[in-house]
């Protein structure tokens, strides 16, 4: 059974930095792509950064540039670093990994104050 859990979310103000972590496991086969996915209170779940199996990473525009992501094979783990954060930052951030078909963490709450 697949199951994903992340960490690392939390009450930052607005400049600080925080780094998401999500661990994989359950997983027998090679995991395709990874990433990231926020949704804020009454909106949609939106794509805030993906990294493939080759290490091709790809961004949100709202995040260049001051988001991070990155993946250890080995671990089966992603993380995204997310520098100068900003209050619509704020939102559950959910990860992801592609094995045949997505799978979802439960989220992790981040909250930035301005």
């Amino acid at each position: 059974q697949v199951r994903m859990v992340e960490s690392g979310g939390g009450l930052v103000q607005a400049g600080e930095s925080l780094r998401l972590s999500c661990a994989a496991s359950g997983i027998s086969i090679m995991i395709n792509a990874m990433g990231w996915y926020r949704q804020a209170p009454g909106k949609q779940r939106e794509l805030v950064a993906t990294v493939s199996s080759g290490g091709t990473s790809n961004y949100a525009d709202s995040v260049k540039g001051r988001f991070t992501i990155s993946r250890d094979g080995a671990k089966n783990t992603v993380y995204l670093q997310m520098n100068s954060l900003k209050p619509e930052d704020t939102g559950a951030y959910y990860c992801s990994a592609v094995i045949g078909r997505p799978y979802w963490g439960q989220g992790t709450q981040v909250t930035v104050s301005s």
